[in-house]
């Protein structure tokens, strides 16, 4: 798996809406009504990082939810993998709106 370039990553962030690049990572910190809504949000997360066998590195505190992507085996670097389960994160259909906090 290749590392996206800076070019390539400037492009993906504008279609990834909240997402940053930090410390090699595509980031994103959301926030809930509660908890129990941000657990929710984890457990359909955990099936689509399954379902890829791409897993994000995951802080929870309440009602906030930051997610952290980034390829182990390139490097720890952002590929196409990172950027594809963002994409999956965004689609999620779920019963409750999330937020991204800045």
């Amino acid at each position: 798996m290749n590392e996206l370039t800076q070019s390539e990553l400037a492009v993906i962030l504008n279609d990834l809406e909240g997402w940053e690049l930090k410390d090699d990572k595509l980031t994103k910190l959301f926030k809930f009504k509660n908890f129990r809504e941000a657990m929710t949000f984890l457990m359909r997360l955990a099936f689509e990082a399954e379902a890829m066998n791409h897993h994000p590195e995951i802080e929870n505190v309440y009602n906030k939810v930051r997610l952290s992507l980034t390829t182990h085996d390139a490097g720890n670097k952002v590929t196409e993998q990172d950027v594809a389960l963002a994409r999956q994160v965004e689609k999620l259909d779920l019963p409750y709106s999330k937020k991204q906090i800045t």
